[in-house]
């Protein structure tokens, strides 16, 4: 924590932009350090991710990158999968984002899959505040994989900020290709 505390505004930002795309989220939660420890950032995370205007929420949405599927998965799993992604957005206009955290990698295609064919029922409202919720809990597990005493990854070239390695891989995010 005393590293991520003494970050530049700047700095701290950009990385924290790596769990939440919202620029209101990640100024608030830079703004606020130090965090006596990592309990207590997660905490100002969660609650400044409950603070999402529809417009931050947008903005943090719209910032989430299309992501592979394990190419181990079966042909007919991809192509399920990148039809209901391109189903998602062309219905809530926006990517399709779920945290895995915790699935073993065999089990999250079959999660994916599940999960955004029930979300495809929902209404745009309804949506939003799931997809909400999924960000939050995104936000959560990239941040606990941010700061070093929760966890040793930092996403891409950031590593270098904090003096750790980047070589733990990030979460995986879905949202549609194209």
């Amino acid at each position: 924590m005393t590293r991520f505390n003494a970050l530049s505004a700047e700095t701290a930002q950009d990385l924290l932009l790596h769990c939440c795309g919202n620029r209101r989220w990640a100024h608030r939660l830079a703004a606020h350090r130090p965090y006596p420890d990592p309990g207590a950032l997660l905490a100002a995370a969660e609650e400044a991710s409950y603070d999402l205007s529809p417009a931050d929420l947008a903005e943090a949405l719209a910032a989430e990158d299309p992501a592979e599927l394990d190419p181990r998965a079966p042909y007919a799993a991809h192509l399920a999968l990148r039809a209901a992604l391109a189903e998602y957005e062309r219905r809530f206009g926006h990517a399709f984002v779920v945290c895995l955290a915790g699935l073993a990698p065999q089990d999250r295609t079959d999660a994916v899959l599940s999960a955004i064919q029930s979300r495809l029922a929902n209404s745009a409202e309804e949506e939003r505040a799931v997809a909400a919720d999924e960000l939050r809990r995104l936000a959560g597990e990239r941040l606990s994989e941010l700061v070093p005493l929760c966890g040793p990854a930092l996403p891409g070239g950031l590593a270098q900020a904090l003096d750790e390695p980047a070589d733990t891989p990030e979460l995986v995010r879905f949202a549609p290709a194209g």
